[in-house]
Formats: C-alpha cells, sequence, structure tokens
C-alpha cells in the first residue's frame, strides 16, 4: 500500500473489516490506477469513510446494503450540519465514484450513486488584474531594491519588499538554521531577484499552476520553440508556450542567478530556492504576494497570475479550446468560467462610459 493510502487508514479503524479494506482498496484504485495526487486520494477516502459511517449507524453491516437511500440521507445529514455548496458537491462526487468502482469491483449490485443528484456549486467569478497592473507585477523584480548598509535591504521598491519577504519565507519553507540574510546579500541577492522575475514571467505567460511551475525541470525548457513541458493534474503532459520577456527572464536566470544559488541538492530543478532545493510553492506564493503588495496592486496569488493570463488570452481574441489545452483543465466547464469574468469586464466598462448604460 503506498504512502497516500497508508495515511488515511487511521480515519476508519472503527469501520466493520470489510469496509475497511472496501476503503483501502478504493483508494488504491485512486492511487494507481487513476493516479490521482495523494491529497485527492486523502479527500476522496475522508468523504467515503464519512458515508460508511453513517450507513453503519443506518444499520448497513455489509457493503452490499448500501442504496440511494443511504446516500440521499447521508448528503441531508452534511446539508444540515451547516457543509457549503461547494463541499456537498464534491461529496457526492466522491459518492458516485466510490459507488461506480464498487459496482466495478462486483462489490455492488448496482450503481447506487448514479442517481444522485448534488446541489450545482457556487462558483466566485475569480479576481483578475488588468493588463497594465500585471505588467507591473512581473517587472517588479527588475527595479533593483535599493540598500542602507552591505547587508540590509529595505523596502522602499516593490523589488526590494518582494525580496526581503520572500527569503523570510525561505528561511522556513526551503531549510531551517540559517538566516534570511544568508541569501540575501552580494550575488545571492541578485541571483534571488532573477529567480523572482523568471517566476513571475512564467506564471503570466504560461498561466501554469504554481506546483507546476516548481515542478519544471531545466530539461522541461525548450528555448528554440519557446515552450515548456508541463505535468499537471493526473500527470498529464502539455506544452505551453511562453513570449520573448519571459525568454529574456528565463536567459538570465540560468547564466546569471541558477548557477549562484544551484548546490548539492538542486537536481535539475529549473526554480530555485534561497538554500539551492527546489523551489517551494509556499515560497512561490510570498513571492507574488510580496511583490503585488509592494506595488499596491490588489492581493494577488499565483493562482490570480493564472486566472489573468487565462482572462487577457480571451479578451484577445484566443479560442476557449486553446485556453483549455494550456491552462490544462480536462473539462471545457472549467475553462468556461473565463468568459464570464470576460464579460462582466465588459459590463462594468459599459457602464462606466456609455452615457445610457
Amino acid at each position: 500500500m503506498n504512502r497516500s493510502v497508508r495515511g488515511t487508514r487511521a480515519t476508519h479503524q472503527e469501520l466493520p473489516p470489510a469496509l475497511r479494506d472496501a476503503v483501502d482498496d478504493f483508494a488504491d484504485h485512486l492511487s494507481r490506477v487513476r493516479n490521482r495526487s495523494a491529497h485527492t486520494v486523502r479527500a476522496y477516502v475522508t468523504d467515503v469513510v464519512s458515508l460508511l459511517d453513517h450507513a453503519v449507524r443506518m444499520g448497513c453491516v455489509e457493503l452490499g446494503e448500501l442504496d440511494l437511500s443511504v446516500l440521499r440521507s447521508w448528503l441531508a445529514r452534511q446539508r444540515t450540519t451547516g457543509a457549503a455548496r461547494t463541499s456537498l458537491a464534491r461529496r457526492a462526487a466522491s459518492a458516485r465514484a466510490f459507488s461506480a468502482w464498487a459496482h466495478r469491483a462486483g462489490l455492488l449490485a448496482a450503481d447506487v450513486g448514479a442517481a444522485l443528484a448534488s446541489p450545482r456549486a457556487h462558483r466566485e467569478l475569480p479576481s483578475v488584474l488588468r493588463a497594465d497592473q500585471a505588467a507591473a507585477l512581473v517587472e517588479a523584480p527588475s527595479r533593483p531594491p535599493t540598500t542602507t548598509d552591505d547587508t540590509t535591504t529595505t523596502a522602499g521598491t516593490a523589488g526590494g519588499a518582494g525580496t526581503e519577504r520572500a527569503t523570510t519565507v525561505e528561511a522556513t519553507a526551503d531549510g531551517a538554521g540559517a538566516k534570511p540574510a544568508d541569501a540575501a546579500s552580494g550575488s545571492a541577492a541578485e541571483a534571488v531577484l532573477l529567480r523572482d522575475r523568471v517566476l513571475l514571467e512564467l506564471l503570466y505567460a504560461t498561466g501554469v499552476r504554481v506546483s507546476e511551475a516548481c515542478g519544471l525541470d531545466v530539461g522541461d525548457v525548450d528555448h528554440g520553440r519557446r515552450v515548456v513541458r508541463v505535468f499537471g493534474k493526473g500527470g498529464r503532459e502539455r506544452s505551453v508556450p511562453y513570449g520573448v520577456p519571459a525568454q529574456r527572464a528565463l536567459d538570465e536566470w540560468l547564466l546569471r542567478g541558477r548557477p549562484v544559488l544551484v548546490g548539492a541538492h538542486s537536481g535539475s530543478a529549473l526554480l530555485l530556492g534561497a538554500r539551492g532545493g527546489r523551489l517551494n510553492p509556499t515560497t512561490a506564493r510570498a513571492v507574488v504576494g510580496g511583490y503585488a503588495e509592494a506595488a499596491g496592486l490588489p492581493r494577488t496569488s499565483p493562482h490570480g497570475l493564472r486566472h489573468s493570463a487565462a482572462t487577457h488570452l480571451l479578451e484577445g481574441g484566443a479560442d476557449l479550446r486553446a485556453v483549455q489545452e494550456l491552462l490544462g483543465h480536462s473539462s471545457l466547464a472549467s475553462t468556461q468560467i473565463y468568459t464570464h469574468v470576460s464579460v462582466e469586464r465588459l459590463r462594468a466598462a459599459y457602464r462606466q462610459a456609455h452615457p445610457r448604460a
């Protein structure tokens, strides 16, 4: 049993042995066959354990006794305890996935979850930067910080504040024992600035997820065609293009930045933390948020840059299917939310500009 499955065992010890075995087999199926992430496996298993615990309380001692009324009763109980619509939708999806698997495995005579309805999740429209705001953010690290002495970086510029905040986080996220100043002096400080610049450029240019950006290796970059090979959710691979500004940032980072930070634990990682290991997504989020705050921009995260990139592509005339491929969405429905964002921005501009709006 792999680590992601073992980590769920403590959550279902009180279930009858046959149900515990079913949960373990389902987790194995998600991890090994469906290639789901450890986070997804834990979420699905937690939901299924909750469902089966509810079934046992209703008198079901064998999996074969699970029926649609039990599933509906479980969801109703979740609703009465205050679960949000998004949580209910996810738990219903977990129940349907478990039911379908159990039916295929011969543990259920019928796929009882197929008829289980769930509340439609309310989807918030993502916050999006304007094109000029996104440009200001990605260019922030190109303005080097001012210094008051040989070792202290001030927060007087966007670059200074972003770097100071990022190196502070890296002191805890990328290792322990060293002070933040270890990576903020001399050539190391310049290397961190170059790393920050290429991180921001890649996030906005490609619209990749922060985990995907941090997972990139040097060999994943095709400089001739200006594309990066990205491994997304479920291990799905895709190629994403990037533009000339990102290419310049990459060239500078690989020439003058990465060699300064590279160490024994760097491996083939493209983006490095201050200690030489692969850049941590937590640090990357702090970098984005730090530069946005210092530049006086709305609160922004790597996911906000992803939203911005998708919206700007559609507003520029990109095809929805092309944007779906770039973002790595398995379903077009996930991409369609950006059309709503564009329409809302158009309405806002109309209301502001048209005399009879």
